[in-house]
């Protein structure tokens, strides 16, 4: 590999920060403070990576994403999108191949985390705005500092949240989505947990060590139990009830089966810690 290979692909990896501390918690952190976090193609292709390489990595028992500099997540690079739309190679098409694309790469990595065997939580200091809110959304937990923001402000700007749509409508109701959706009006982080976007605000100078508080409890859980709850939880939420019961009957009968449950529950009867195989 060349030299100038090797000092793109640091670059590229500079992009999110990971440090895995001895506790399971893999800390994952946008760093490109500069433009305000912003999910340009390469920090897309960078936290989908480093999600990835999470997946396969038994060390790694929760995932938090956090980030560096006064914003949490921008959106989509807007300056990037402007260069693109005016580039010679997308002047046949006004850029509709290149948009689809880059919205397509977006989907799939906001897909992947409720996708991930891992649960994900964000950690938001700053604003976090359009594709930045549905990170936030699309994470299975989210702590936020009291003087966060949250906001969908396509509106004011001619183009409309639709894919940050998606996962704000799966976390709050339909008339504070819409709200947000509609006016763009930035909703603030104590107002986001009333409405169920995120779990709970918090003192700023106490952000980090609530998320990781929660980080370390989850990881202290069994991973194989996890595993079957978490993707569980997002495919009944999506059937009808009795299908949904079906379904968690039969996730919960192999759960039971699981070395991990007969451990737990033993554990329980004989009032004793668990010791976890995750299996």
């Amino acid at each position: 590999m060349s030299d100038g290979n090797l000092a793109v692909q640091a670059a590229a990896e500079d992009l999110v920060l990971a440090d895995r501390g001895e506790d399971g918690v893999l800390r994952l952190t946008l760093n490109a403070p500069r433009s305000r976090n912003a999910l340009s193609e390469s920090m897309m292709t960078a936290l989908s990576s480093a999600l990835e390489e999470a997946a396969h990595d038994a060390a790694v028992r929760v995932i938090v994403i956090a980030a560096n500099g006064p914003v949490f997540c921008a959106g989509h690079n807007l300056k990037e999108i402007t260069a693109a739309r005016s580039a010679p190679e997308n002047a046949a098409d006004r850029g509709r191949a290149y948009f689809t694309r880059i919205l397509n790469q977006c989907s799939a990595l906001m897909a992947s985390i409720p996708a991930h065997p891992k649960p994900v939580i964000a950690e938001v200091a700053g604003t976090a705005t359009a594709a930045g809110c549905q990170l936030v959304a699309s994470c299975d937990l989210a702590f936020a500092a009291e003087s966060a923001g949250f906001a969908t402000p396509g509106v004011h700007i001619g183009l409309f949240c639709s894919t940050p749509m998606v996962a704000l409508s799966r976390n709050v109701a339909r008339k504070h989505a819409m709200e947000m959706l509609l006016t763009g009006d930035p909703c603030p982080a104590p107002r986001a947990a009333e409405i169920g976007l995120i779990n709970r605000a918090v003192p700023d100078e106490d952000l980090t060590a609530e998320v990781m508080e929660a980080a370390r409890k989850i990881a202290g859980k069994s991973t194989a139990t996890v595993a079957f709850g978490k993707p569980a939880f997002y495919r009944q939420a999506e059937l009808p009830l009795g299908e949904a019961y079906d379904y968690a009957a039969a996730v919960m009968v192999e759960n039971m089966l699981a070395r991990d449950a007969e451990e737990g529950i033993s554990a329980f009867i004989e009032k004793r810690p668990p010791r976890w195989t995750d299996s």
